[in-house]
């Protein structure tokens, strides 16, 4: 493939090598050659710094280690992100909603589907009586034999989008629009919503700092790839992006 770093080829016998390791990325070849492009990359400069270490995964951990460094995240920084995001420290929280999935597919065109869904929703908002029956009768969902319930929900069980929505309807609200996601489109309504209680900062500051400590130290990896990477002789491929599974 002719893919050398500062002169030295990698061979392809390498990238066949790594490509077993990377068969989830979305270009397996691609992800194969910059993985070890970076690691060449950040090994030439363990040998020029004089570090040594363990094998190869030894020493990039070492060169990490002494020139990498952030600082571990203060108290107002962990305060504030407990007060930011409060649903991610709230114990017992759940709801009980119930839906009317519209499913994408192959044969039914997706504006059919809208057109479809969105007529239900205005049936719905003058008659919101029918929503058993009518997720009966249009729900690709095997919920709609029970109505289109779901049952009682905690974070984490469904879909993002789907999450985000019902977790902030008040009890008893119809959304006022179809939800989009990748199953295709709802009618949602929440039944019922259990708050739960926020869990106090003391019992999980040390847990937010790990977590910023974490955050701060990838972006600061991230930052020294980027650097190194312009530095280096790079030649027959072109790094988008210091993005390796190193850091991960």
């Amino acid at each position: 493939m002719g893919v050398s770093v500062n002169g030295i080829e990698i061979p392809d016998a390498a990238i066949e090598q790594e490509l077993p390791h990377h068969q989830h990325a979305g270009n397996p070849l691609k992800q194969s050659v910059h993985e070890l492009v970076l690691r060449t990359v950040l090994l030439h400069e363990a040998d020029r710094l004089g570090i040594a270490g363990a094998g190869d995964d030894g020493r990039i951990e070492a060169l990490f280690a002494q020139e990498v460094r952030v600082p571990d995240a203060d108290e107002a920084a962990c305060a504030t992100f407990y007060r930011n995001q409060p649903q991610r420290f709230t114990s017992g929280e759940l709801v009980e909603a119930r839906h009317i999935l519209f499913q994408v597919t192959p044969s039914v065109p997706l504006e059919l589907l809208r057109e479809t869904g969105e007529a239900v929703l205005a049936e719905l908002r003058v008659h919101p009586e029918r929503f058993a029956e009518l997720a009966r009768e249009y729900s690709n969902c095997a919920s709609g034999t029970v109505g289109g319930n779901l049952g009682q929900l905690t974070r984490g069980q469904t879909v993002p989008e789907f999450e985000a929505l019902v977790f902030r309807l008040p009890e008893g609200e119809l959304a006022d629009r179809l939800l989009e996601t990748r199953f295709g489109l709802h009618i949602v309504q929440v039944l019922r919503r259990v708050a739960g209680e926020v869990v106090p900062l003391e019992a999980v500051k040390a847990q937010i700092a790990d977590h910023l400590s974490r955050q701060a130290w990838q972006r600061a990896v991230h930052q020294y790839l980027q650097i190194l990477v312009g530095r280096a002789d790079i030649q027959g491929v072109t790094l988008e992006g210091a993005e390796t599974q190193l850091v991960q």
